[in-house]
């Protein structure tokens, strides 16, 4: 093979475009390092999908994520608000034959979306992702009654939720003091162990 034809077969590599847009090839080896998940050995039968309670809300649909990844759509994933309304119940994982987990790779797309400070097209979501590991980090479980209010503030939705809040409280169902779990140390110690770098 010549010189010439060496340099225009890389630069065919380089340049590869699927649906009007550059591919990422090392965008499936990031998300595996990450996340552990093959997204290579998804053969697209659609089970995650056909499963997903939360299919309905997303514009890609959890295969198409996976076809996206396999495909090097870097761009296209991290900046979709389907990465973001990934529940993370796993039932796509229980239906897989493969045994993927594609809520394992939705989470490593947003863990790469955040370091590429790339924001959420869903802010709503990326408040309750916060404001909930903040309380996690606080107390080793969620305070309800101060996460909602932070998620309030954060999304500015002051007021949606107020009458349905005072029902709940009437009943007990939010308490006043929050409550601290026994090992609260070794969750931080996760917090500290898994902080962004």
């Amino acid at each position: 093979m010549s010189q010439l034809s060496k340099e225009a077969n890389e630069a065919v590599k380089s340049d590869i475009v699927v649906f009007g847009s550059e591919t990422n090839p090392s965008f499936y080896t990031e998300v595996q390092e990450i996340c552990g998940e093959n997204a290579l050995q998804c053969y697209q039968c659609g089970e995650c999908t056909a499963g997903c309670p939360a299919a309905f809300a997303m514009e890609l649909s959890p295969n198409k994520v996976m076809r996206m990844v396999q495909l090097g759509c870097e761009k296209e994933v991290l900046e979709s608000a389907t990465i973001w309304l990934c529940a993370g119940c796993e039932t796509c994982a229980t239906r897989c034959p493969k045994g993927l987990s594609v809520a394992k790779v939705m989470d490593a797309c947003r863990e790469i979306a955040g370091k590429k400070g790339i924001k959420s097209s869903e802010p709503g979501v990326s408040a309750f992702h916060e404001v909930f590991l903040a309380g996690v980090r606080q107390n080793g479980r969620v305070f309800e009654p101060l996460m909602i209010a932070l998620h309030k503030v954060k999304s500015r939705n002051l007021f949606q939720d107020v009458p349905l809040g005072m029902k709940m409280f009437a009943k007990g169902k939010l308490p006043l003091v929050p409550s601290r779990i026994k090992g609260l140390e070794e969750v931080k110690k996760i917090f500290k162990k898994t902080a962004a770098k």
